[in-house]
């Protein structure tokens, strides 16, 4: 199971003035990247517990969250 660390920032993948065209909360976004330290899975989605299923799923050591208001 992977380790659950809270930061103070992760980049917004999703905008509020989206909030509107999906109003039954099902949107997901994924941003992947690889780099020289190994690849990032960043995403962002209305519903956290959907994003956390799915990144648990890749088997990180970590997923690192932020509280968001």
């Amino acid at each position: 199971m992977a380790e659950y660390r809270m930061v103070e920032h992760i980049p917004d993948l999703i905008q509020p003035e989206e909030y509107e065209r999906h109003p039954e909360g099902r949107l997901v976004r994924i941003s992947i990247s690889v780099d020289g330290g190994g690849v990032q899975v960043l995403g962002d989605a209305f519903r956290p517990e959907v994003l956390e299923r799915l990144l648990e799923t890749l088997g990180p050591d970590a997923i690192e969250q932020m509280l968001c208001g």
